[in-house]
């Protein structure tokens, strides 16, 4: 009797509590959702900064940001260039990184190219897509102040302009280094005045940003193949200006080139090395320095950081049956190559 009095117990409750979710799952459809606020779209990026280990050398890629650009009315080729973006899925204008590179060597703090500055009409606190190199740099830990020489692959504005804002030095306690064939061209008076309208602009920036390290007696000019610092050398590759120059950076065995303007569009230049840009001051000289530079890689097997590659422009060269192709370096925590 008890046993049949407390089943029948049970089997109530269960069937009420069944009839109460029962009624509150109907009561929940019959009421409309909640309408939440929509999340905000935060539309930044994070820092652009990549660090890695070179042999003993600690390597930061700094990003100053991004340069949008019609790559196939500027270079070469132009329908060789489409057809090639088009291949790769990506859409015209290219959206260029602008990579720069700080090596810290245990003695010496070196930056090569500045990125393009103030000079493309970023506003420097991230709302622009260039401008970000100093907000980078401090990002990852270090000061502007505590660069001792910034090492130039070339004097163009998106690799010089930004040594300085204002007339002011960027990196005040720093010696700038440049090939002396960029600096007799660039910083000329003359050859301003004889050069043509469309390069003014060049020059009149080129003097903005780095005479004012020439004012202050930092500014160091050197002659083709020189050993700069230890592990550190410079390469000529003339051609995309006077005096262009590529960076190999050593330490235990392991190399790094670094290599400036020498491609522009990776997704045909690797293919077809002879395509040329129009900011090329002399595009015979600049095709002969990239094939060089190219074999000089995939037969070494250096490591490649690219100046316009996209961020961080790290990565090795194949070499093909029809020429070339960039093999991005795998991304790393704790990158060591």
């Amino acid at each position: 009797m008890k046993t049949s009095i407390k089943t029948a117990l049970i089997l109530a409750s269960t069937l009420s509590l069944a009839i109460a979710i029962s009624g509150n799952a109907n009561a929940q459809a019959q009421v409309p959702e909640k309408t939440r606020a929509a999340t905000p779209m935060a539309k930044f990026q994070a820092p652009g900064f990549y660090r890695m280990m070179l042999g003993s050398f600690e390597v930061t890629v700094l990003s100053d940001g991004t340069a949008t650009r019609h790559v196939d009315e500027i270079m070469s080729k132009p329908e060789e260039v489409r057809a090639a973006y088009a291949h790769h899925h990506e859409e015209l204008p290219a959206e260029l990184s602008i990579n720069t590179y700080l090596i810290n060597t245990g003695s010496k703090l070196l930056l090569v190219d500045t990125g393009a500055g103030e000079l493309f009409g970023a506003a420097g606190d991230g709302s622009g897509s260039s401008n970000r190199l100093i907000r980078n740099l401090r990002a990852a830990g270090y000061q502007p102040e505590q660069v001792d020489a910034v090492l130039l692959t070339h004097i163009h504005g998106d690799h010089s302009g930004g040594l300085s804002a204002g007339g002011k030095r960027l990196f005040p306690n720093a010696d700038v280094y440049v090939d002396k064939n960029d600096a007799n061209y660039w910083l000329s008076t003359a050859q301003a005045n004889a050069a043509p309208a469309a390069k003014q602009l060049t020059f009149t920036q080129s003097r903005a940003t780095v005479n004012p390290y020439a004012d202050a007696g930092r500014l160091k000019t050197f002659n083709g193949a020189q050993e700069l610092f230890a592990g550190v050398s410079s390469i000529p590759s003339y051609g995309h200006t006077p005096g262009h120059t590529a960076y190999l950076i050593s330490s235990q065995g392991k190399n790094l080139l670094l290599w400036g303007d020498l491609i522009h569009a990776g997704a045909t230049q690797f293919k077809d090395p002879t395509i040329t840009i129009a900011y090329d001051f002399d595009a015979a000289a600049a095709v002969r320095s990239r094939l060089y530079l190219l074999q000089l890689a995939a037969s070494k097997g250096y490591l490649v950081g690219s100046a316009h590659i996209s961020f961080p422009g790290l990565g090795h060269i194949g070499s093909t049956t029809t020429g070339y192709e960039w093999l991005t370096a795998t991304y790393q925590i704790q990158g060591t190559y």
